[in-house]
């Protein structure tokens, strides 16, 4: 089967069954990000600061009344 066949026969699934099979497929994959701009190195960062001092977090309020001065 050729993966124009498969896409054909996927897209005359009901959604919910492409759904979980996307999930399923996406599932399947190994888990890749791309550092281009060194955004992968500072969340990493920035989670093990959270790790060693959670406190240190702040609320989506504490964010929008940050926004609002």
């Amino acid at each position: 089967m050729s993966i124009d066949e498969i896409h054909a026969a996927v897209f005359q699934l009901p959604e919910d069954q492409r759904a979980m099979l996307a999930g399923e497929l996406i599932s399947s994959l190994p888990v890749t990000l791309v550092d281009s701009d060194d955004g992968l190195e500072e969340a990493r960062r920035r989670s093990a600061e959270l790790d060693d001092d959670p406190s240190a977090s702040c609320t989506w309020d504490d964010i929008k009344n940050g926004l609002r001065k």
